[in-house]
């Protein structure tokens, strides 16, 4: 039997749809020594990574902690938590992540409807509204940034709307938490999840939840048990919550992670760190532009961390993607669903949300579209980054 040798990977600049470049800071954390999962000192951890993390999602929701597992582990815990057979759910699906929280509610046994709207847009309030006032939901539940699309789902009105029909809201922010503004309490959502890789600038491993005392009243009054003992917040509830009472062995390593990552966040400052992400996304849409490519997402709607775009005609999206990897140690996401083959999805994450990743891909992008046949302007995608950092 041959031995592999030492992990020696070559290095990639992470612009997909995630995970993203973990921050140096992070990294350095996660070579801090082992506690116990119940070591009083971990559990001073356990605690300042949950108070830093309500003041991520801005709420005081008592249950609010990283789940054990990775972001579709969030969406999962949610759904199995406050749904039971037989309930009334209502389901915003525009892009492919809409589909997996239908596909998850199914499962629990949902009286499901779906509301749709073509991949790319984003609904409005009026849509919404009528489709409550028809099913009168237990659950209505949205994706706030679709990563499939590149798309940003205003989410501001929405809680006070479902509230109006004694609804719950359960928002997906796997791609938004830590780019863009997310206000639990201000916008009145009652269950929300993320991720680690993403906006928090971690490795994949750990999904942040929150409920809000609405949702929590929801889950003490089900009639019949979650249908999994490893989600089920009645039980893991008693682990992150005052009691500290053994769950499950949680994963150290990654709460240093994300404690790090928090930190990062609220060193920053909120507002600092969403207009960083807005910032250097408009130097990658004026170079993006200027190299010929058309965004998914409509004008006021489009992601300032995940830039989804219309692959030119004519362009190979595996063999542009591969030849990216692998001369220039870029990886940038495809499309996905209705959009495979046809788009690329290029990521301004946490720590990768950076001018010199944006100049870096914009290069790596004319020299791959050239070889592809894509007559351009030498310099011409790197010269709009740098008209709008010189003007911002």
């Amino acid at each position: 039997m041959t031995i592999p040798g030492q992990l020696n990977p070559s290095p990639r600049l992470l612009l997909g749809p995630g995970p993203s470049d973990a921050h140096p800071r992070v990294l350095s954390a996660m070579t801090t020594p082992l506690l116990g999962h119940l070591d009083p000192q971990f559990l001073d951890i356990m605690t300042e990574t949950q108070e830093m993390l309500r003041q991520v999602y801005q709420t005081r929701n008592v249950l609010t902690f990283p789940v054990s597992a990775t972001g579709m582990a969030g969406m999962e815990t949610c759904l199995v938590n406050l749904v039971e057979p037989g309930d009334r759910v209502v389901l915003g699906v525009a892009g492919y992540f809409g589909t997996r929280m239908v596909d998850i509610a199914g499962r629990c046994g949902a009286d499901l409807t779906v509301l749709t709207r073509p991949w790319g847009e984003v609904f409005d309030l009026d849509q919404i509204r009528e489709t409550l006032r028809r099913v009168r939901p237990k659950v209505f539940g949205i994706v706030h940034a679709e990563t499939s699309t590149g798309a940003l789902q205003p989410l501001d009105q929405l809680g006070k709307l479902c509230h109006e029909f004694d609804t719950l809201l359960l928002t997906d922010c796997v791609t938004s938490l830590g780019c863009v503004p997310v206000e639990l309490d201000g916008w009145e959502i009652d269950a929300a999840f993320s991720c680690s890789q993403k906006g928090l600038s971690c490795p994949p491993g750990l999904s942040p939840v929150s409920l809000s005392d609405r949702a929590v009243h929801t889950l003490k009054s089900r009639k019949t048990k979650v249908q999994s003992w490893y989600f089920d917040l009645s039980s893991i509830q008693s682990y992150w919550g005052g009691e500290r009472a053994y769950h499950h062995t949680a994963p150290i390593t990654m709460v240093y992670a994300i404690r790090e990552g928090l930190r990062l966040v609220l060193e920053e400052g909120l507002s600092a760190r969403f207009a960083r992400h807005v910032r250097n996304h408009l130097a990658l849409k004026a170079g993006l532009t200027a190299l010929g490519l058309k965004y998914i997402a409509s004008e006021g709607h489009q992601l300032p961390q995940l830039n989804a775009v219309r692959l030119p005609d004519g362009i190979d999206d595996i063999a542009s993607r591969k030849r990216l990897l692998n001369e220039f140690g870029i990886e940038i996401g495809g499309g996905l669903g209705e959009f495979k083959g046809k788009a690329w999805r290029i990521g301004l994450m946490g720590h990768n949300s950076r001018p010199d990743c944006v100049f870096q891909v914009l290069a790596a992008l004319e020299l791959v579209l050239g070889k592809a046949g894509v007559s351009l302007t030498p310099g011409v995608g790197v010269a709009a980054a740098e008209k709008v950092y010189a003007t911002s």
